[in-house]
């Protein structure tokens, strides 16, 4: 008796799934009509987040970040360098974005995603202008040493809004590195401190112990994707190949706004669609802090 329903019910989903693939606008624009998301979300609500630090044991700062199927992975990894004469009381911040093949069926092996020179540049613009850093506090000795550091991000799954999961993902890594031991030898180098060197206190210590870094103004940032009336928040990849307007706030804890980026698209942007998305935004914030707030307690702002 089941055998017939059963049958009905897999044509019923083969039906669905071929109009969806055929025609994803009309799909989509279904499911706005009854104020719902195809994967079941409100129109303003984001995906599921999660934040994993210390995933990467040899790197001096690392973290692991979901936001639904999206997945980024940040290494920092800290190396002592010769300052700028411009700047010879400060250390240097180094950002790169990498999409492997594996991240996406639209990257291909040996060519470099369109994607990853846009998100370096708007990481690099977003964690200098929020002024999250103070790159003095990466000075060891003024006009000889600072602190090189390399932050690494990896997109291990593109399901969508890649910056939020980007920038999320190297602010937990700059919340978690530890700023190695070093010390000064006696040809007047700048050494990594051992414990066992530290305990003996052969070297005169520059660092004499690991520390953390103090995080100011951190920024977090949520993507909206906009069509005809509608206002979504944390677009999946396939709402974004749908809709081509796409606008990202970017706020700091205290609700300063940091930037506003919407790359084209054919919906104007108007005064009250960027309200509501910073509204929006600010929501998102108090979440991602204290998602943040509680995997690393420690954390010095």
């Amino acid at each position: 008796m089941g055998l017939p329903n059963a049958f009905e019910d897999l044509s019923s989903e083969l039906e669905v799934d071929a109009f969806r693939r055929l025609f994803p606008l009309r799909y989509f624009e279904r499911h706005l009509a009854e104020s719902i998301r195809t994967d079941g979300r409100p129109l303003g609500k984001a995906r599921e987040t999660s934040i994993f630090l210390g995933a990467v044991a040899s790197a001096n700062g690392s973290a692991l970040v979901k936001i639904g199927s999206t997945t980024m992975l940040t290494a920092i990894k800290m190396e002592v360098m010769t300052p700028s004469l411009e700047s010879p009381d400060e250390g240097c911040l180094a950002i790169d974005f990498f999409m492997p093949p594996i991240c996406s069926p639209i990257v291909r092996p040996g060519r470099p995603a369109e994607a990853s020179p846009v998100v370096s540049k708007q990481l690099s613009d977003t964690i200098s202008s929020s002024k999250m850093i103070d790159l003095k506090e990466l000075s060891l000795v003024s006009g000889k040493a600072a602190w090189m550091a390399y932050l690494d991000i990896y997109c291990l799954d593109a399901d969508g809004a890649l910056f939020d999961a980007a920038l999320l993902s190297a602010v937990a890594a700059l919340s978690h590195l530890q700023i190695p031991a070093v010390a000064m030898n006696d040809d007047g180098k700048i050494v990594l401190v051992s414990d066992e060197d530290g305990r003996k206190q052969a070297q005169e210590p520059v660092n004499k112990e690991k520390r953390k870094l103090t995080l100011r103004s951190i920024p977090f940032s949520l993507t909206c994707i906009l069509h005809k009336n509608y206002i979504l928040a944390d677009p999946t990849a396939e709402e974004e190949s749908i809709v081509e307007t796409h606008v990202t706030i970017v706020l700091d804890t205290s609700g300063q706004l940091i930037s506003l980026y919407k790359p084209g698209g054919p919906v104007l942007a108007y005064t009250s669609a960027i309200q509501d998305c910073v509204a929006l935004t600010r929501q998102r914030v108090k979440e991602l802090k204290s998602f943040l707030d509680k995997e690393n307690p420690d954390m010095e702002v």
